[in-house]
């Protein structure tokens, strides 16, 4: 179930071993992203977590949009 979080539990559940996603589209992830986010845009994020994500782990998806 998604959960809206803050700054803080993003640092803290990174330091546990969370997996940071950037669901922006490919060229986007590459102008600029937080560091060691995993590149899995939206579009794909259904047919590719389970190849990339690890289940056992907490995922943290994140998606930055200044429009």
């Amino acid at each position: 179930m998604p959960t809206e979080i803050g700054r803080a539990v993003v640092r803290r559940l990174l330091a546990e071993g969370a997996q940071l996603v950037d669901v922006l589209p490919p060229k986007e992830y590459g102008e600029e992203h937080l560091p060691g986010a995993i590149s899995l845009p939206l579009r794909r994020i259904e047919s590719h977590a389970v190849s990339v994500l690890d289940p056992a782990r907490p995922i943290i998806v994140y998606c930055w949009d200044d429009a």
